[in-house]
């Protein structure tokens, strides 16, 4: 079965729970349509699955997340070709569908992303505001069921299990309505995964973007699976879709007439892993304290760079948006690590662990500061990374500091300027950056 039919897009008859993306009616469509269209509103955005109505597991996908939040800012953008990233040496961290018809994609670095859309718009990254917005959708997820597993600031498993009961409708209604809102009121588009576990739900958002909602069923997986490549499966990346490749192994399907026991012996827990997930098994359960390990922010420069000052100015940069991040997500961290590449592509790390985790842009920045001053020795750097670990809830941090009586006053002053970026926007205040060695500079304590 073809995966975007699979899907429920255009294969539903009287007997079949049908579901309109665009309005919510419920009318079955005509049983031998080539192309159905919604009996209430005419909307072509018209869902027919067997299992649509059973189904509870999503995978909520941003569409071009980054991209999608500037053409919301600045509607002079909305029909030309966007990316975000900067520079000649950095990378692309996403861009529009438009940019991706001329071959642009993510990770693409920029020069070939310019030689491929010469025309684009290139914007650097705003996460501060990225996050506000993820935020958002977050807390509308969050509103529909307690079991949502952040993957990222723009994508989300749901676990929509018993909440019929609660939204007086099955999952497909309440996730359509759900897309419908952000669209309207946020400004952005999502796609949508709908099936019975974790890993068909994320395959299925994939099928039909953007503003897509697709479905996979229990019945169907298998089948749907066999045509795929095997890169497909979650954790195959290119070294281990190669060693299959040279093992003979280029499709699910093949995987599938495979039995585990052979598949253990060959590829170790990877093996028992494949043999599952070909016939779209996945135990996995949707966890809302999933884990993450660390919250960090790198750039590469468009040339190498030595002077210690130019590095501390980018430095407060990343440290502002590790910040921005580690609030949104209501964490601090107890351990500031500093991240440097050498022109030659050596990478150069320093920690230090804090007496108290911290979630403040000017305690992570002092802290990277001391790290950097220990290593800027004149060397030509081309890339800056800061980072924040060893994580813990917003409530521990930041107490009050003995040692640097000043400390509680910057915390307030941050908070201060939080507020009004908030409210008015990332330009709303602009910081400066006391020279190194300036005896305003005070040590972390």
């Amino acid at each position: 079965m073809h995966g975007a039919k699979a899907a429920g897009e255009g294969s539903g008859t009287a007997q079949v729970p049908v579901l309109c993306r665009d309005c919510g009616s419920r009318a079955p469509v005509p049983a031998r349509a080539a192309r159905p269209r919604c009996p209430a509103c005419g909307s072509p955005r018209v869902l027919a699955h067997p299992e649509l109505d059973n189904l509870v597991i999503a995978h909520i996908d941003c569409d071009a997340f980054y991209a999608s939040v500037e053409k919301r800012d600045n509607p002079d953008l909305l029909d030309k070709p966007v990316i975000i990233g900067g520079g000649t040496r950095g990378v692309v961290s996403t861009c529009c569908y438009i940019a991706r018809i001329h071959g642009v994609r993510s990770a693409m670095p920029m020069f070939k992303a310019r030689e491929a859309c010469p025309e684009a718009v290139i914007i650097k990254p705003d996460m501060a505001k990225y996050v506000r917005v993820g935020r958002e959708i977050r807390e509308r997820m969050r509103a529909l069921t307690p079991l949502v597993e952040p993957l990222s600031i723009d994508e989300a498993f749901l676990d929509m299990t018993g909440t019929e009961r609660l939204h007086h409708a099955p999952p497909v209604e309440i996730l359509a309505r759900l897309a419908r809102e952000i669209e309207r009121d946020i400004g952005v588009t999502v796609s949508i995964g709908l099936a019975p576990n974790k890993f068909l739900a994320k395959i299925a958002s994939d099928l039909d973007k953007p503003r897509g909602f697709s479905v996979i069923g229990a019945q169907e997986a298998s089948q749907f699976l066999a045509t795929q490549p095997i890169g497909l499966i979650w954790g195959v990346g290119r070294v281990f879709q190669e060693k299959l490749a040279a093992d003979g192994l280029k499709t699910i399907g093949q995987l599938q007439e495979m039995d585990a026991t052979t598949l253990a012996r060959r590829y170790g827990a990877m093996g028992l892993r494949l043999a599952s997930l070909a016939w779209g098994r996945d135990d996995r359960r949707v966890s809302p304290d999933r884990e993450t390990k660390s919250v960090s922010s790198e750039t590469t420069f468009n040339t190498d760079i030595s002077d210690p000052e130019k590095l501390r100015a980018i430095l407060r940069r990343l440290s502002e948006e590790v910040s921005a991040r580690l609030k949104a997500a209501e964490l601090s961290g107890r351990t500031v690590t500093l991240k440097l590449r050498t022109g030659d592509f050596k990478t150069v790390t320093r920690s230090r662990s804090l007496g108290d985790p911290t979630q403040l842009a000017d305690r992570i920045f002092r802290t990277g500061d001391e790290l950097l001053r220990s290593v800027a020795d004149g060397r030509r750097f081309r890339l800056i990374g800061i980072g924040v670990s060893e994580l813990a809830g917003a409530a521990q941090a930041d107490p009050d500091d003995l040692v640097d009586p000043a400390a509680g006053q910057r915390a307030r002053a941050e908070r201060a300027v939080d507020a009004l970026r908030s409210k008015f926007g990332k330009q709303a205040v602009e910081l400066g950056l006391a020279r190194s060695g300036d005896p305003r500079r005070q040590r972390d304590g």
